[in-house]
């Protein structure tokens, strides 16, 4: 095995000009930890995020970008039992993703079925990670409740409405233009939020009852629409706030008289045990889903390794419809 590889890094705060390439050594993986010869990784929000210096790197962790890697494990830690040299596997990353070799926490690491490529994989741990645990752990969605996503058309999103179509629930989706409304109509009612008033035709198609869950990524702007949609014992969860986080008004009334519970999270602030708990999850319901060839990630668009700041470019567009992957070998 060589003992050097390429890892992206950013240089300085700012545009796509500032990601650059960089030669390391290998990383060795600790006692938890498996080694991954990166074959593809996702391109994330947050990658975007942290690469503009809006969203720092708690202490301790590499500054190199990327949450998520599929690949073939080269190494393992002694402590790891999970997993053997030569697996394949996709895992979440704490960082350093975008890279020829990551490590990864062998919690945090899924066993990647028969038939599902690198480049599907690779888009799997980000997405189903955050849906799993903000969707069905946190909101406690289940079969026969209907599920509200805004920004139906990104990786999240897409995610969010085949996990509901597989498990039973009805959805619908807020979207951008009416060519993501045709590209996600097979999975959800989606509605161009442009063009349409979201909260007017959820209340036509559902006799004015509304929704039980509310996947939120816009924030502030939407606040009084999803809470006037939700049904009683209703909950909001909130994972991101690109509209605005600061809501200046909000109708503590309503949420009484509905029992309507609104939460939220990220995943990077969550704990090793927690990331575990969610891997579990996924292993365990969603796995089976990946095997028989459901669920799996729409790829909107891959790029080589060495096209990492037209990757990012894709991504900044906000045309994408699903995940953006970088194949590396």
């Amino acid at each position: 095995m060589a003992i050097t590889m390429q890892h992206v890094i950013i240089t300085e705060p700012g545009g796509v000009d500032k990601l650059a390439y960089e030669s390391v050594e290998i990383p060795q993986p600790k006692s938890d930890e498996v080694l991954v010869k990166v074959h593809a990784f996702g391109i994330n929000r947050p990658d975007i995020l942290q690469r503009q210096g809006l969203y720092p790197m708690p202490k301790g962790v590499t500054p190199v970008p990327g949450l998520e890697v599929a690949g073939e494990v080269v190494a393992v830690g002694v402590d790891v039992t999970l997993f053997k040299v030569g697996d394949k596997v996709c895992g979440l990353t704490n960082g350093g993703g975008y890279a020829e070799y990551c490590v990864v926490p062998e919690s945090q690491t899924i066993r990647v079925p028969t038939g599902v490529s690198y480049i599907q994989a690779a888009a799997i741990p980000e997405t189903f990670f955050t849906v799993w645990a903000n969707v069905f752990q946190m909101a406690h969605a289940k079969a026969g409740e209907t599920v509200l996503v805004h920004g139906g058309a990104s990786g999240i999103g897409t995610t969010t409405l085949m996990l509901c179509q597989s498990l039973g629930l009805k959805s619908f989706a807020t979207v951008g233009s009416d060519e993501k409304v045709a590209a996600i109509g097979h999975l959800t009612t989606a509605i161009n939020y442009k063009t349409q008033d979201f909260e007017q035709v959820i209340n036509e198609k559902t006799d004015n009852t509304g929704v039980d869950i509310v996947l939120d990524m816009v924030g502030a702007p939407y606040l009084d629409q999803n809470l006037n949609l939700l049904r009683r014992d209703g909950r909001l969860v909130y994972i991101a706030f690109l509209g605005g986080a600061k809501a200046k008004e909000v109708k503590l009334g309503q949420i009484m008289m509905k029992r309507l519970t609104i939460t939220g999270s990220t995943m990077r602030a969550r704990n090793t045990a927690e990331k575990a708990e969610i891997a579990q999850g996924l292993m365990e319901h969603v796995a089976p889903l990946w095997a028989k060839g459901e669920c799996l990630p729409m790829i909107y668009k891959t790029f080589k390794f060495d096209q990492i700041q037209d990757a990012h470019a894709c991504l900044d567009t906000g045309e994408h419809i699903g995940k953006v992957v970088v194949e590396v070998i």
